[in-house]
């Protein structure tokens, strides 16, 4: 244990609790710890689309998916473009214009009661594992840091999260978020600085022979829908991308936060494509990772060489490379990451359950006492789940990938709806509810036909990734196609 690290990192959580609770006496009522006052500067609002999207998944998965392989994953990033452009163009537009501070108020007013449940209940379980998957992460640099016990670190901080997001609202989340997005960047890019100019043997001969290893390849070409090639990334990366910024109760709270439809757009565009050079930040961290050790063999420990340990690699260079102080900044800087998302995940799915269930299926006559008692009380709810989510975690291989195909199981094809109730003009309930039916199918076979006994069913021959592409594709093709069909009679 470092003291200059421990104090540096004690520093930023008090802080930044402290900074999150100090917007408490302004959290009064529903709407202020949903929207606040629709008063943010658009700038700030664009961090914290960003913040959110960025995580500790990125910052210690992607350095470790890097080091551990290549970087195949980095396609994720190349399809923002395109997805964040259909959703100012469509959706920001569409929700502001709807006003419900829930995104999937809209699916009630397009199929019913039963799509607004469903996509809600997706997006919820979503969060849970979300938030368990950037605990963990998280904890992993203390752990190597200060030697705490992981369940611990993850409880602790957890915990903290929660304080001063349930209590401070949305104006603590978007201002913290804005503060810890500043943090993180810094971090990134003075830790690869300092990797380059402490490689040995020199930046350029190191980077040079990864490069002949191939660990800057995005990965294959082929046409194998069975593999992570790089139209199985981009395909994902697509659909998961338009499913975060049309879709995600996350983004859709920001939209609606927003002053004007054009502080919408722009702080949509702001938070998306600044994700891309930090992307490639962290990847470079990994592929440097790689080069600063194979150029020093002997150095890591004989537990951290094998490929499942390729997540902790990073936390390990923080220890033992970085000056004494730096190290903890650096864990700041990841925190910061991880912090961000996990209270925004918190209040949304709080808004969500309040919105969606409470209010839709118990009246609008509560008081905001009332309400925020509720409001309250889901939060405690959701960031102790995923306390408990983060606790499994521990036993998980690879952060990253489990978490991607979390992602595209629990999403549910959800996405299909959206698109569905947004750009046909006519609507076959019973054929959206079909296509729901075969996406929940098809997500189930896709996820577990690999670890269900041999011969229990016929194995899938694609990769999980394209869970949430095939979902999608079947709720919006079967609702299309059934509506085309009862217009033909």
């Amino acid at each position: 244990m470092r003291i200059a690290d421990l104090i540096v990192f004690l520093v930023y959580l008090s802080g930044i609790t402290l900074f999150g609770l100090s917007f408490y006496r302004r959290n009064r009522s529903a709407a202020s710890f949903t929207l606040g006052n629709r008063d943010f500067p658009t700038w700030v609002v664009g961090m914290s689309v960003f913040a959110t999207f960025v995580s500790s998944i990125s910052f210690l998965a992607l350095p470790g998916s890097a080091y551990r392989g290549n970087w195949n994953a980095f396609v994720f990033s190349l399809a923002i473009p395109l997805a964040s452009w259909i959703a100012v163009k469509f959706f920001v537009p569409l929700y502001r214009d709807f006003g419900s501070p829930s995104a999937y108020a809209y699916l009630e007013s397009r199929f019913g009661p039963w799509a607004r449940i469903y996509a809600s209940a997706c997006y919820l379980l979503t969060q849970v594992m979300r938030i368990g998957a950037i605990l963990y992460l998280l904890a992993l640099p203390l752990a190597a840091l200060f030697g705490w016990p992981l369940g611990a670190v993850i409880a602790g901080t957890g915990l903290a999260v929660l304080l001063y997001s349930a209590l401070g609202g949305i104006r603590a989340v978007i201002w913290t978020d804005a503060l810890q997005g500043l943090l993180l960047i810094g971090g990134a890019l003075g830790c690869l600085l300092y990797l380059i100019i402490r490689m040995p043997g020199g930046a350029a001969s190191a980077l040079t022979n990864a490069y002949a290893q191939g660990k800057f390849s995005l990965g294959s070409t082929g046409l194998s829908l069975g593999e992570s090639t790089v139209w199985v990334v981009l395909a994902y990366g697509l659909f998961i991308n338009l499913q975060n910024f049309g879709i995600d109760q996350n983004f859709v709270q920001r939209y609606m936060a927003s002053g004007s439809d054009r502080q919408a757009r722009a702080a949509t565009l702001l938070g998306s494509w600044l994700y891309i050079p930090v992307s490639f930040l962290f990847f470079a961290i990994g592929t440097a990772l790689y080069a600063f050790y194979s150029a020093q063999p002997g150095v890591l420990p004989v537990e951290l060489l094998a490929p499942e340990m390729g997540d902790r690699v990073f936390p390990w260079f923080i220890v033992t490379a970085l000056p004494p102080g730096v190290g903890g900044l650096l864990i700041a800087a990841i925190f910061a990451a991880g912090m961000s998302t996990v209270s925004t995940s918190i209040n949304s799915s709080a808004t969500v359950i309040h919105t969606d269930y409470i209010l839709r299926f118990a009246g609008t006559g509560q008081s905001d006492r009332a309400a925020m008692r509720w409001l309250y009380l889901t939060s405690a709810i959701i960031g102790i789940s995923g306390i408990g989510v983060g606790f499994a975690f521990i036993r998980v291989e690879d952060a990253l990938d489990a978490w991607w195909k979390l992602a595209s199981v629990f999403s549910g094809g959800m996405l299909g709806l959206f698109l569905l109730g947004a750009f046909t003009k006519t609507i076959h309930v019973g054929g959206a509810l079909a296509g729901v039916v075969l996406a929940f199918a098809l997500n189930l076979w896709m996820s577990l036909s690999a670890v269900l006994p041999a011969g229990a069913v016929p194995p899938s021959p694609f990769h999980t990734y394209l869970s949430i592409v095939f979902g999608t594709l079947a709720i919006f093709l079967t609702g299309f196609l059934m509506a085309a069909l009862q217009r033909d009679r």
